[in-house]
């Protein structure tokens, strides 16, 4: 299972949310490529970078920072937040993204989404699935779809997506833990999708227990941030 930390950026800086929250900001770093850096010399050859200030204004707006993080380290990124357009998309990966992820748009524009993947392929394109209530949220998480998250991902994997972020934002930021019980439903009912679990991750046995249940990838952000898991502990797992 890969270990993907998360870097969320608000205004050039390194920042969390709680429950993707705005009004809960707390900057951790005002150099991210300082805090990739550090995942780069533990071992970790992944990164989860999330534009929120492009998640807010609908088009990709941090970039520079993205290009930053990408030219000086080797790391893997997927990127995404407010990716809404060709150019967008275009923009992330001259910018150096190796993956993008595409939430909203596969929920308001389907086929410009769809177009994504059969443009750039399964392996480049990675479906946010994002839920609170089971229900697909939308827009930086300010809009609540009536999707549902498990038809949402077994439609998509019928059109083509092998790769899936499934963050369920009541534990976002929470430190309480992820929603196993969820992670294990959409495995049940779909064991060929590359199910990457995010949000609530707390204490590091959690992660040998994702493992077990076949998800491709976890990401972790405030648990590293808060000490709670701790770089070496991540790089023996590795």
């Amino acid at each position: 299972m890969r270990i993907i930390p998360a870097i969320d950026i608000i205004n050039g800086q390194c920042v969390r949310l709680t429950k993707g929250d705005y009004d809960t900001k707390k900057v951790y770093n005002e150099n991210p490529l300082e805090v990739a850096k550090a995942f780069e010399d533990s071992g970790i050859q992944y990164l989860h970078v999330v534009d929120l200030d492009g998640a807010k204004a609908s088009h990709i707006v941090n970039y520079k920072v993205l290009e930053t993080i990408a030219s000086k380290t080797n790391l893997k990124i997927d990127f995404g937040g407010g990716l809404k357009s060709n150019e967008d998309l275009r923009i992330a990966f001259e910018s150096g993204a190796n993956q993008i992820t595409g939430g909203s748009i596969a929920v308001k524009n389907p086929e410009v989404f769809q177009g994504w993947i059969t443009k750039y392929g399964a392996d480049k394109i990675i479906l946010g699935a994002d839920c609170k209530d089971e229900n697909i949220a939308i827009s930086g998480w300010q809009e609540e779809s009536n999707l549902k998250v498990i038809p949402f991902i077994n439609d998509y994997q019928s059109k083509g997506i092998a790769y899936v972020i499934c963050t369920d934002i009541s534990k976002d930021g929470m430190l309480k833990g992820p929603s196993f019980d969820l992670y294990e439903r959409i495995l049940k009912e779909n064991s060929a999708i590359k199910l990457i679990a995010s949000g609530g991750i707390s204490q590091f046995d959690e992660l040998p227990r994702l493992a077990e249940m076949g998800c491709e990838g976890v990401i972790v952000g405030k648990a590293i941030y808060e000490n709670r898991i701790s770089l070496k502990e991540l790089e023996q797992f590795i």
